[in-house]
């Protein structure tokens, strides 16, 4: 009854949750100091809603195995590449398509450049994804 009970919370944290915590998170890119907090909240939630506490010791995946959930990062990519999908089958004169390959002309920051989002699916290509399927661009 218990395993039934956290699968639950875990489709509600899922549909609710999780899905405003990246409602529009797919369109730009996201650098690892904005990872951290999705992460750390994410398991702040999770613990809250195991009833665990930091004391306890429970590692990430055994509470995320509890609910049924995949990490917060494997989620958001596989948003990005579902938004992807959907930018592909727009035709090439829509502005979404042609933001999607625009450059920014001027001298470059000395600093490292800001990534863009095809830079983010590139990387995503190189490593695959969480689920050990690799796609390409």
């Amino acid at each position: 009854m218990v395993v039934c009970v956290c699968v639950v919370r875990g489709r509600l944290y899922s549909s609710c949750v999780q899905s405003s915590m990246l409602h529009g998170i797919e369109t730009w890119p996201v650098r690892k100091e904005n990872e951290v907090p999705l992460q750390r909240a994410e398991m702040r939630i999770i613990s809250w809603m195991c009833g665990i506490k930091l004391q306890d010791r429970v590692p990430s995946e055994g509470l995320r195995g509890r609910l049924g959930l995949d990490d917060i990062i494997s989620v958001l990519q596989q948003n990005r590449l579902q938004w992807y999908g959907h930018l592909l089958q727009k035709e090439e004169n829509e502005w979404m398509k042609k933001c999607m390959e625009y450059e920014v002309e001027g001298a470059m920051p000395r600093s490292t450049p800001n990534k863009t989002f095809i830079c983010c699916l590139q990387y995503f290509d190189t490593f695959g994804s969480a689920s050990g399927r690799a796609f390409s661009l």
